[in-house]
């Protein structure tokens, strides 16, 4: 079958892997229909997670129709499935508690021992992230083995397009979750860090919650323009003073809770992060917390701070003092995919989500490395894209890829 594979920084390519068998009587295999690239996926694009391996098969936002399945599997042949990027087990104590990406049994011994000695406890699995969380092949591919396909895949109806339930797979439940760990309250202001995919669905969660205002802070002009288009109020950071900005639309009291939707990249020119980048290039350093440290010194004195962004290791100049003195609350995390694709299943079929309109492109799984590079580099107009495996290139390209397998 054909894949997008990591070869090493800023280089993915789409080769030829063997196609996935059922190795556990509870597995499926799935055709995928369409998937995604994720935010997340330019950490691994940009080799910030460590323990990635040559031919490795990325990718963890995918939907398809199942065509195999082992004896204990709940799903049958034909039935089109969106597929969480969480793998978990179903009943372990933390899958258990709903907790599912903390899984306890999804991450193999040998690959859990890794997370373990970087965590404190082993992490729990995913597909196409590395083999820190399992080492999984992932769903930029035109199959995948999927494990405990009695806990994990949701049967999605068929009058509902792929378009409008594949995020379904991460960034619907992620917004939605950075959401809840707000604590949002009737009439509260939210400010939201990030206006990529994760950051306009809590943007949307959180009016959908309860919130009066949400305030949306970026750079990029085609992002803070969706976010207003969904009555959020805009900071373009290059153009504003953040903190100044928030204490001027809210009194001086602060935002009531922050949503982190940046995580370990932070972009900007503030000296704080120029430090990081210096520091990450030159390996003394992994992440790069620049918006999360200003989120803290912005939100209110009690409020909430919640982190749906994706960090890796450990940072320094954290603002401490400022979390403690000000008391603030703080929850983060993976997203306990399970606990929140049926009900958001639900909202979608009632019309009170839109999960479509930030798509920007669609192309064929072959152009799945031009694809990655305009995501990285063009991040403007690139706003999300959809990779469809069925949908053929152009003839010319069709040509140049024949000769290039031959």
């Amino acid at each position: 079958m054909r894949a997008l594979t990591w070869h090493g920084r800023h280089d993915v390519r789409v080769d030829t892997v063997p196609d996935p068998e059922i190795v556990n009587p509870r597995d499926a295999i799935i055709k995928v229909t369409s998937t995604a690239i994720c935010g997340s996926d330019l950490h691994l694009y940009d080799a910030y997670i460590p323990t990635l391996r040559a031919g490795d098969v990325l990718g963890h936002e995918f939907m398809g129709e199942v065509v195999e399945v082992g004896a204990k599997s709940t799903l049958k042949k034909g039935q089109r499935v969106v597929v969480p990027f969480t793998i978990s087990c179903g009943s372990c104590f933390f899958c258990e508690k709903q907790q599912f990406s903390a899984c306890d049994n999804s991450n193999p011994a040998e690959t859990a021992d890794m997370s373990e000695t970087l965590m404190g406890h082993p992490m729990g699995a995913a597909f196409g992230y590395a083999h820190l969380t399992g080492g999984y092949a992932g769903g930029q591919a035109e199959y995948v083995r999927v494990p405990y396909s009695d806990v994990g895949p949701l049967v999605v109806p068929d009058h509902l397009e792929d378009d409008k339930v594949l995020f379904l797979s991460d960034i619907l439940p992620t917004g939605w979750q950075g959401a809840v760990n707000a604590d949002i309250e009737e009439g509260d202001t939210i400010a939201v860090w990030g206006c990529g995919p994760v950051g306009l669905f809590a943007i949307q969660s959180a009016f959908a919650l309860g919130a009066h205002r949400v305030i949306a802070i970026d750079h990029y002009p085609r992002r803070l323009e969706l976010a207003k288009q969904m009555g959020a109020e805009i900071l373009d950071y290059r153009e504003v003073n953040v903190l100044e900005a928030l204490n001027e639309l809210t009194g001086g009291i602060g935002p009531d809770a922050v949503i982190d939707c940046v995580g370990m990249e932070s972009h900007g020119l503030a000296i704080d992060n120029i430090v990081d980048t210096v520091k990450a290039h030159s390996f003394l350093g992994t992440d790069r917390p620049h918006a999360l440290r200003q989120m803290i010194i912005a939100c209110r004195k009690g409020g909430r701070v919640s982190i749906p962004g994706v960090y890796g290791g450990f940072v320094d100049k954290f603002p401490l003092g400022a979390l403690m003195e000000k008391g603030l609350q703080v929850k983060s995390g993976q997203t306990h995919m399970q606990k929140w694709m049926k009900p958001l299943l639900k909202m979608i079929e009632e019309g009170k989500l839109d999960t479509t309109f930030f798509i920007s492109h669609r192309a064929p799984l072959e152009q799945a490395s031009e694809m990655y590079r305009h995501w990285h580099d063009e991040q403007n107009d690139y706003t999300k894209i959809v990779l469809k495996p069925d949908m053929a290139l152009p003839k010319a390209e069709q040509r140049q890829s024949a000769a290039a397998i031959a």
